[in-house]
């Protein structure tokens, strides 16, 4: 595999600090990385801290994570409209759009995501079924929920289910 290759899959990009970057033989090295990333975790909080994280009924947490549920859709199979799909929730959500990669299976269902600059959105789809899986996660100010009625509405479905995670929660106040 050449360079090229690599880059592709991301392998050996410079990307900050690594868990292989630290001398884990090294105590002093290992408390003084320790020490730093508990400071991180503690400006999280500041309320004048500008990040992404979301500050909600008292609660510190990194995104809201949506599992939505497409059943009974329409359109499964059409890589274009799915892409439309990303670009529509983007577009709804108030999110910024990074990239966007889609793959076709033969004979059917289509994967992809949409990497955002506030997360990304992801689905893998069953046509045969009428059924795809989508994953919705924003952070910042985007509103993820949204992003239900565009689904709802390009796939022609009424029957759409969502879970919402609050990725982080409970674990940034814990750090603390």
């Amino acid at each position: 595999m050449d360079n090229a290759n690599l880059f592709q899959l991301g392998i050996g990009l410079a990307t900050g600090t690594q868990a292989e970057d630290i001398d884990c033989s090294n105590a002093a090295a290992r408390n003084d990385y320790a020490h730093k990333s508990h400071q991180g975790l503690k400006l999280v909080t500041d309320e004048a801290r500008d990040d992404h994280f979301i500050r909600r009924d008292g609660k510190v947490f990194a995104g809201t994570h949506l599992i939505i549920e497409v059943v009974n859709g329409t359109g499964l199979d059409d890589e274009d409209l799915i892409q439309s799909a990303f670009q529509r929730c983007v577009d709804e959500c108030g999110a910024t759009l990074l990239h966007i990669h889609t793959h076709k299976f033969s004979p059917q269902g289509v994967s992809g995501v949409a990497v955002l600059a506030e997360s990304h959105i992801s689905v893998h789809t069953w046509p045969e079924i009428g059924y795809a899986a989508f994953d919705v996660f924003m952070c910042g100010d985007a509103q993820p929920w949204n992003a239900v009625g565009v689904l709802a509405d390009t796939f022609e479905t009424n029957d759409v289910r969502v879970r919402e995670l609050l990725r982080g929660d409970g674990v940034v106040g814990a750090m603390l």
